[in-house]
């Protein structure tokens, strides 16, 4: 039975009680916040891409051994306006969406190089991230939403744009062991120059309540190859003394996104991947605030995850999952996912791939750097306390042969193995690792994964897995239909 990618999904904002069948640890104590597309279709309109569905967050919460769920659409000015005209009229990156002309659906524009075209939206329906002690429904445009993690109620709407001149923002952030947040963005023709920024968002809260961006501060900025064409990005790294970022080519054609609305053309449709280009790999230094003075290039590839990054021995090493191509993007259009999931076929499979560039030489490195670690994986997470340091153990989904996955895989760069578990019929969500509390060795804690059964009537399940052996302990079964989400994050129980 294949996953219907187009199935609106209901809500359950009321908690819900899982049966619990095994043993949960009793150190396991929090909430596991997950966000993804949820409904696809509003009266007689429906979305063309997956990514562009409308965000439903759901949460986990673990208690003394019992789980709680529940799931909440994200209510912000884009649910809103579509909810009210019963009709999609909010555009998103794959679908182009034009209101009630008799309606003034759009607060205000944003203007590219004179062009002007609809504001973007407040759907995040990609991550969860934290500022300050804020947490945020994120994607990847200048708006984030502010949301109660234990309602899932949506609040504030906070827009990049009042305190950075960021327009595009990476829909993944580092921290800090200070709680210090670390974000990315795109300035897009800044006084005719395209750039990217990377800035810092101090951890706690402002004296005065205000939005912690208030208090963000840029740390350095990096001109874009192609003034005109900046390079879609999705995550970085960062080592103790080192930011690490991929300036690809899968390019944003500004020219072409500034007048998409007047040619009725998607913002996707202006995204394009050039394999005749170089990939550029910036290494930045965080005392300096400065590239270092050697540049890194390889072959082209697209890249949306990274893995890990960490310095050894006068190198900084950084592992990705990449493709030799942008065919994923093109895979989860909504007619092309039902025809290819039927079949046997496959999108350019992914690659691990570790990158080891050298800190001491200058000028430029041009050879292929990257070692292929092991294929057919995403989604990859991390011991975070070992982020930005020497590492063994990642936890993917296992995509080899499809972007659902049946099974999640335990790696070890070390010995290059990996343990896999199967989930029969049903498809797993992103693995995260939770580390037991004062644990010293980097896989002693759990994995968890939410997991749809394939039989919707069965309802679903969060999975949490013995991190060291990769074996079921125990399963939190909810009689609900879930969601195909993307990204999650877990916040402990400081009770």
């Amino acid at each position: 039975m294949q996953y219907d990618y187009s199935k609106n999904k209901e809500e359950h904002p009321e908690p819900i009680k899982a049966e619990v069948k095994g043993l949960i640890p009793e150190w396991l104590q929090g909430t596991l916040i997950r966000n993804g597309p949820g409904l696809f279709s509003l009266g007689e309109t429906k979305y063309n891409h997956w990514f562009d569905g409308m965000a439903l967050l759901h949460s986990f919460t673990f208690k003394k051994g019992e789980v709680t769920y529940r799931s909440k659409y994200l209510r912000g000015d884009t649910y809103n306006s579509n909810m009210q005209a019963n009709r999609i009229v909010v555009s998103e990156m794959g679908t182009m969406a034009y209101p009630d002309p008799c309606k003034n659906i759009f607060s205000k524009v944003i203007t590219f190089l004179s062009h002007t075209i609809p504001d973007f939206t407040d759907n995040c329906a990609n991550n969860i991230i934290k500022y300050g002690n804020d947490y945020h429904a994120t994607s990847e445009t200048n708006y984030i939403r502010k949301i109660d993690p234990v309602t899932l109620e949506t609040q504030d709407k906070v827009d990049y744009l009042k305190y950075l001149p960021v327009s595009i923002v990476a829909s993944h952030t580092h921290y800090d062991k200070e709680g210090n947040s670390y974000s990315m963005g795109t300035c897009i023709a800044e006084k005719g120059k395209s750039k990217y920024m990377l800035f810092k968002v101090p951890g706690g809260s402002r004296p005065d309540g205000s939005p912690p961006l208030k208090s963000a501060e840029a740390v350095c900025t990096l001109p874009c190859r192609s003034l005109l064409t900046p390079s879609y990005y999705h995550s970085f790294g960062m080592t103790d003394n080192y930011f690490v970022f991929i300036e690809q080519p899968l390019k944003l054609d500004i020219l072409r996104m500034a007048t998409a609305y007047l040619r009725r053309v998607s913002w996707a449709s202006c995204m394009k991947f050039h394999p005749e280009d170089s990939t550029l790999i910036h290494v930045i230094d965080r005392k300096t605030k400065k590239e270092i003075g050697i540049k890194f290039y390889t072959g082209a590839m697209a890249v949306y995850h990274q893995v890990n990054a960490f310095e050894d021995d006068g190198h900084v090493v950084f592992d990705v999952i990449c493709y030799d191509d942008n065919s994923l993007y093109e895979m989860f259009y909504l007619d092309k996912l039902k025809e290819q999931m039927g079949a046997d076929t496959m999108y350019c499979k992914p690659k691990c791939k570790r990158f080891v560039m050298p800190l001491s030489d200058m000028g430029e490195t041009g050879e292929d750097l990257g070692e292929v670690l092991c294929d057919g994986t995403e989604l990859p997470r991390i011991n975070y306390n070992f982020n930005g340091k020497k590492y063994r153990y990642s936890y993917m989904c296992c995509v080899d042969i499809s972007p659902v996955a049946k099974k999640i895989v335990k790696f070890d760069a070390e010995t290059k193995q990996q343990v896999e578990w199967t989930g029969g019929d049903g498809f797993a969500s992103e693995p995260v690792f939770i580390p037991r509390p004062d644990a010293v060795e980097e896989d002693d804690g759990v994995v968890l994964t939410s997991v749809i059964n394939a039989k919707p009537a069965n309802g679903g399940f969060l999975l949490v897995l013995d991190a060291k052996s990769f074996k079921e302990i125990a399963r939190a079964s909810i009689d609900v239909d879930f969601h195909m989400d993307m990204h999650g994050y877990f916040i402990p129980d400081s009770s």
